[in-house]
């Protein structure tokens, strides 16, 4: 099976005014979409929701080697919506991919194969 990455995104203004229940009432979201995974003859390799981004560091290295890299607070972009979590899904193809993409719980989702590394 092919390895696909779900990059999610949303706005981050929920952070402000959830609570407990709206927690739980989310990861229910979150359990019922790895259900449909399953149901779907695939599988969740892997997830997991992520901080705030402003909590995030960002390291950009220089244009050359000998340059020190710049680390700055922050995510490098200024967005409405950031990066809020990820799944690694192990589907039969992409168009299985996509179906539970557009089942997923999150505002966008970003959806890239993972690159097959050669054996050496």
């Amino acid at each position: 099976m092919a390895r696909y990455v779900f990059l999610m995104y949303d706005t981050e203004d929920w952070h402000d005014t959830v609570d407990e229940q709206g927690v739980a009432d989310e990861f229910a979201l979150h359990e019922e979409f790895m259900a449909a995974v399953t149901a779907a003859g695939a599988s969740v390799a892997g997830g997991e929701a992520l901080e705030r981004s402003s909590t995030a560091s960002t390291v950009r290295r220089g244009p050359d080697s000998g340059s020190r890299p710049l680390v700055t607070d922050g995510p490098f972009a200024e967005t409405k919506e950031a990066l809020g979590g990820f799944y690694v899904i192990e589907a039969p193809d992409l168009d299985v991919a996509l179906r539970l993409a557009a089942a997923c719980p999150a505002g966008t989702v970003e959806v890239r194969p993972v690159m097959e590394m050669p054996e050496t």
